[in-house]
């Protein structure tokens, strides 16, 4: 990953590929961002006027390359844009996802660079964070699988992620400023080992890899870890994890991951869908909805990441980490639908089709992440294309049993630049999943088909515990062109959000 250092140094005598500056848009044209007085002052002052001949207006995602003035050490200056200027008697200046967004795609853009010096708005620890986790994120390459991708990585065009960025204006000796750097790598490694396992092809990643990655994982931070195969899956009565993965030749697990500071007295869940791949099993997938089915397993990726990052931080909480992980796959001994399962919770569900079953693997995990009786439990998963019809690519649901809670997600969410939208559970959608046969059925109306999973999920949710669910359908997987700090491919959507609410929690401002 990117290393990060902060520096006090002069711009002009930075040694250094490129000098990153921020440009605003404003109510004339192109606003250079504070940070780069230096290169505007090299510039005559007339840096906003050269930025516009260019073509630059200052809008979010612009970039704009042009030679250093001289008397400068580095060679290149890249000016990103930060969106609209900030009102003039506006306190809080750059908002920290315009920061995060500009240095996400500066670092993008400077793959192949060793080294790269980012003179952006720093008026805060807060932008600092920013900035380096867009830096973070937005330098992240997927390589493993590229020729010698092991050893000599490139990436992007044949060329290794920028390599080393210096934070001008960040005081390598205050507290404050070091504390944002670091919490911004503990986050963004863990968001990036997320993104590894999502982009992870599935014949590399089934369940009992999936889990021993898990194990690894909790071994390196301190964590304890529980494993259950399919023989302890099949003795405790966990029938949704045994339906789904009973179709597969790779058995399922349900790994629970345990982070306990030794001052906690809050206690949260994270309960993630780990499909590691989904072909919709007898209810087969139609052609052009198989090839990214491998991040059916983003929401467990979210879960661990987010568990990891807690104990990393040293966050006076208690977080469980709950890991459903199956692959569905269609077989002779896969699940069909008319079958009913006997649930964990004893209850039972009628199949009427194989491929919601991220629900099933869920209404395990809920019910016995519900057992311990958490504070508060928080679910997450691709579990509907009907999220991503009501939302789009960019924004999950929030759906819970309780407003407040529901409120606080969604907060935190945007807090973190995260989009979110708060999503209802309506009753009367309840009625469509009654069935002859059994207690209820995995289906039910198909329109509103994401609130009905919700309100399917709440059934296997423990009397008296608050529980939100969040839909990532949408943004788990960015299939189009990168943006931001955003690269093609798994995305780590909602680990940031994860582990602000568990930050919230410590601090006894959740709930």
């Amino acid at each position: 990953m990117t290393a990060l250092t902060l520096s006090t140094a002069a711009a002009a005598g930075l040694r250094a590929d490129a000098i990153v500056i921020g440009v605003a848009k404003g109510t004339k044209g192109p606003v250079v961002a504070p940070g780069a007085e230096a290169v505007d002052k090299a510039y005559d002052g007339r840096l906003a006027g050269v930025l516009e001949t260019l073509g630059a207006s200052g809008a979010e995602g612009e970039l704009t390359k042009l030679p250093a003035p001289a008397g400068f050490k580095a060679p290149l200056v890249v000016a990103v844009g930060l969106g609209a200027e900030p009102a003039k008697d506006a306190d809080a200046g750059y908002d920290a996802e315009a920061l995060r967004k500009a240095a996400g795609t500066a670092a993008r853009a400077l793959a192949g660079s060793k080294k790269a010096a980012f003179a952006l708005p720093v008026d805060s620890p807060g932008a600092i964070e920013a900035i380096s986790e867009g830096v973070l994120l937005g330098a992240y390459s997927f390589d493993t699988y590229k020729e010698n991708g092991g050893k000599d990585a490139r990436g992007r065009n044949g060329k290794a992620p920028l390599a080393e960025a210096a934070l001008l204006g960040g005081k390598p000796r205050d507290a404050a400023h070091k504390g944002a750097v670091a919490r911004a790598v503990a986050v963004c490694e863990e968001l990036n080992r997320a993104r590894d396992l999502i982009n992870t092809p599935p014949n590399d990643l089934n369940p009992a890899i999936f889990a021993g990655i898990a194990q690894a994982a909790a071994k390196e931070h301190g964590l304890k870890v529980q494993v259950l195969d399919d023989k302890a899956l099949a003795k405790g009565g966990y029938g949704g994890i045994l339906g789904v993965g009973g179709g597969s030749a790779a058995a399922p697990r349900l790994v629970k991951v345990t982070y306990a500071h030794p001052k906690a007295d809050k206690h949260l869940a994270f309960v993630g869908k780990g499909i590691t791949y989904d072909s919709g099993g007898i209810s087969l997938k139609p052609a052009g909805h198989n090839e990214t089915m491998k991040c059916d397993m983003s929401g467990a990726a979210a879960v661990l990441a987010a568990v990891v990052a807690a104990a990393r931080l040293g966050l006076e909480v208690k977080v469980t980490g709950w890991l459903a992980l199956a692959e569905n796959m269609p077989s002779g001994s896969a699940v069909r639908p008319g079958d009913v399962l006997r649930m964990y919770s004893g209850k039972t569900v009628e199949v009427l089709n194989t491929d919601a079953e991220g629900r099933l693997v869920l209404a395990d995990a809920l019910w016995a992440a519900s057992q311990e009786k958490p504070d508060a439990l928080v679910d997450v998963a691709t579990l509907t294309g009907a999220m991503v019809l009501a939302l789009g690519h960019r924004t999950f649901g929030v759906m819970a049993n309780d407003d407040a809670f529901r409120t606080a997600v969604h907060e935190a969410a945007e807090e973190v630049g995260e989009p979110a939208w708060p999503m209802p559970l309506p009753e009367h959608l309840r009625k469509g999943m009654e069935s002859q046969v059994a207690d209820i059925a995995n289906m039910g109306e198909r329109m509103g088909g994401g609130l009905v999973a919700g309100l399917f999920l709440r059934e296997f949710v423990g009397e008296g515990i608050t529980w939100a669910h969040i839909d990532i359908a949408g943004p788990a997987f960015n299939e189009g062109g990168p943006f931001g700090y955003t690269p093609k491919g798994g995305t780590g959507s909602a680990v940031r959000t994860l582990v602000r609410l568990a930050e919230l929690t410590a601090a006894g401002d959740l709930g």
